[in-house]
């Protein structure tokens, strides 16, 4: 990739036929809904000899929302791990497509995941519009430099959840939410299958935590399969299409959020008294909310 010259490069010319979120949406690549993507299967791992998840088997379809949660050291990051093929399995497979996720190469991995992290602080004060264009870094040749093509990508994405205004800023200088936003807009420009985040409000305040997961509920609608790691079930009432409940590195049960996050379910993996809540919203939509008691 070009040194420098991405925030001016990545500008509001790059779009055809008009700028903003709408536009963006309009033009974003639409995946297309069902069919198996990921396939974890009979999965146990761990880190030496010690056994961390026991025999998990579960797959994502695409335009699948998944949301993976269980109290912390259940073996939910240890997982993940396996799934981006950081960690090879004691046994067991994780196939994207068909294909063992251990074969295939950095440049296959990075065009079929993006993976967010909970928080990331790039080494340099690099803008915006140049951590965001990261995102082509898998379509880009070791000597090339970035198209119109790949910035007008970028463009897209940062329009596409409202960030397109922060362009010439300093992402170091930005608001841990907007960095979050950031993060969502440069795993977008690698136009990948599947979108990985672990914790991805872990740090944020609620303000900010509804604006990620509300963008990223949003893009779950255009086709792009989103498998997300939490702790916080309000995040899987609001978010998933399916829940993946680990305890202990099994899964105790999978389902629709309200067919498998019970009042009984959640006390037994929190150990904690709560109650589970359906209240109706001002805009006349349900939603279900879990409180402690």
């Amino acid at each position: 990739m070009e040194k420098g010259g991405a925030a001016a490069a990545v500008d509001r010319g790059a779009v055809a036929g008009g700028a903003g979120a709408s536009a963006a949406a309009s033009a974003w690549r639409v995946h297309e809904s069902g069919g198996s993507l990921l396939k974890v299967h009979d999965l146990h791992c761990g880190y030496g000899r010690k056994e961390i998840v026991h025999g998990v088997s579960f797959d994502v379809a695409r335009g699948d929302f998944v949301c993976v949660i269980g109290a912390n050291g259940c073996g939910k990051t240890t997982l993940l791990k396996n799934i981006l093929g950081l960690i090879k399995p004691l046994s067991g497979e994780v196939t994207m497509e068909g294909k063992s996720v251990l074969h295939l190469t950095d440049r296959e991995r990075a065009q079929m995941f993006a993976y967010i992290p909970q928080a990331h602080t790039p080494p340099f004060p690099f803008s915006v519009a140049d951590v965001v264009l990261m995102g082509r870094t898998p379509y880009v040749g070791r000597m090339s430099r970035t198209t119109p093509e790949d910035r007008r990508i970028a463009w897209r994405a940062m329009c596409l959840l409202g960030i397109d205004h922060l362009a010439q800023r300093t992402y170091t200088k930005l608001s841990g939410g907007q960095q979050q936003l950031i993060l969502v807009a440069r795993a977008l420009t690698q136009q990948p299958d599947l979108i990985i985040m672990d914790e991805p409000t872990a740090s944020l305040d609620f303000g900010n935590q509804q604006i990620v997961l509300s963008r990223m509920k949003d893009l779950a609608k255009t086709g792009v399969s989103v498998l997300m790691v939490t702790h916080d079930p309000y995040h899987a009432f609001y978010c998933a299409d399916r829940v993946i409940v680990m305890k202990d590195g099994l899964i105790g049960a999978e389902g629709a959020p309200r067919d498998v996050m019970t009042r009984e379910q959640l006390e037994d993996i929190y150990h904690t008294q709560l109650n589970v809540i359906d209240v109706e919203l001002s805009t006349g939509s349900r939603t279900t909310v879990c409180v402690p008691l």
